[in-house]
């Protein structure tokens, strides 16, 4: 999970958030770790009633029916993808500013190949080999992020902010904008528990994960942008914020070291991706929601090879035909209507089988109320291009809900424990 949160955004939202909020933009990363941490609060709860692989979209199904499940099914994956397929283009972006001639498009497209390749292989061999190159990632980029807030505070207590401190008045406009920015570097959690039925204890383990992670990230995050904002003279005009501020007080190999971090962070994200997101159309094909053989599993390695494989091309055709920001758009509106479902399953799953949940939070049907309006102020910032998009993808979701209603399977209570079994 900390895998999936710490992407490569917070490697350029600093000079963004600080165009709106300033020196002052260190606690626009608290408000809206505030306003996360309430959905994570309600994703906690609903995710300790579930043993089976599938995350938001087994959840909604179980809450609201067959219809609203495929809905979020299609939109988790849309998220998956769009989100895997930015992260692809970006690493390749990155990689030529350490090698120019990977400018060409033809080095471009082997790069993305050849690294969406050798994840798919990694992940058909299993789960746990997938594991563990996505926590070798992430002790890899955590490192240097460590080490830039460690060295950057040291810096400014040793010698002071090279910045001068003058006052500033921020209006409530620019705050919320701050605060609505930052919170796609906090999405992503909801990824690590889509493949719940090959864990061992995913109903203990998915609150404890999701808690922790949250805590982890957000002093990370509100550290990093403290540096950029003290050491910078100007970090709204900075393209590389971290590494403007690193070579402030580190020089110029701490400011290749961040470079290097962010080549590093993008492959934990895939990594970490791939061995979440193929998992949703094994779940939907597990449920009889989707063609059988996506549900196929390795005789060896007893994965979900054809689910891999399909996540996998598609991912790589997203890469090479749209951009990075394209598919962030794609990713950023699916997340977001997906969070305020899942939220609003508690209070439902509660009235349907209640004592059940592992972790009780309280006043759950509250917090999930919070956690729907905070979704809803963000998606009225949305554009008619993106709401287009959205509208194509929800109208796919319908003709495979019209294909598959009659199908056994939809009715499934997935609360009953015989169900949820290994």
């Amino acid at each position: 999970m900390v895998n999936i949160i710490i992407g490569s955004g917070i490697f350029g939202l600093p000079s963004k958030v600080a165009s709106l909020t300033g020196r002052q933009s260190p606690i626009a990363f608290l408000i809206a770790a505030a306003g996360i941490a309430v959905i994570a609060a309600c994703f906690a709860e609903v995710a300790s009633r579930f043993r089976k692989s599938g995350g938001p979209y087994l959840y909604t199904k179980v809450a609201f029916g067959r219809f609203v499940g495929l809905q979020t099914g299609w939109l988790n994956w849309l998220s998956r993808l769009a989100a895997t397929a930015a992260s692809a283009n970006l690493f390749a972006s990155y990689l030529a500013e350490f090698w120019p001639p990977m400018k060409t498009p033809l080095l471009h497209i082997a790069a993305i190949t050849l690294l969406l390749g050798a994840l798919t292989a990694i992940n058909v061999r299993g789960i746990k080999m997938g594991t563990v190159v996505s926590n070798f990632f992430t002790a890899s980029k955590l490192v240097p992020l460590i080490v830039f807030v460690v060295g950057g505070c040291v810096f400014l207590l040793l010698r002071g902010s090279p910045v001068p401190v003058i006052a500033e008045s921020h209006s409530v406009d620019a705050w919320l904008n701050s605060v609505l920015l930052i919170i796609f570097a906090y999405t992503g959690f909801e990824a690590a528990l889509i493949p719940a039925g090959e864990a061992k204890n995913p109903d203990r383990d998915a609150p404890i994960a999701i808690l922790a992670a949250l805590a982890i990230c957000t002093p990370i995050y509100a550290l990093v942008q403290f540096v950029v904002v003290k050491t910078v003279a100007n970090p709204a005009q900075s393209e590389s914020p971290l590494a403007a501020a690193a070579y402030v007080f580190g020089g110029h190999a701490l400011a290749m070291m961040i470079a290097f971090a962010v080549l590093l962070s993008i492959v934990g994200y895939l990594a970490a991706g791939m061995i979440a997101s193929p998992r949703i159309v094994f779940a939907f094909a597990e449920q009889g929601d989707f063609p059988h053989w996506f549900a196929a599993v390795h005789p060896r390695y007893k994965t979900p090879y054809v689910s891999i494989l399909v996540f996998g091309i598609l991912v790589w055709a997203l890469a090479m035909l749209g951009t990075f920001s394209w598919n962030a758009k794609l990713a950023a509106i699916s997340r977001l209507i997906i969070y305020a479902l899942t939220c609003g399953a508690l209070p439902i799953l509660r009235w349907k089988n209640p004592g059940l949940a592992k972790f009780n939070l309280p006043w759950g049907p509250l917090f999930a109320v919070l956690a729907i309006a905070f979704c809803v102020a963000v998606l009225s910032r949305v554009g008619k291009v993106e709401l287009l998009v959205l509208g194509v993808t929800l109208a796919i979701a319908l003709l495979n809900w019209v294909a598959v209603r009659r199908r056994p399977g939809g009715n499934i209570d997935a609360m009953d424990p015989a169900q949820q079994s290994d």
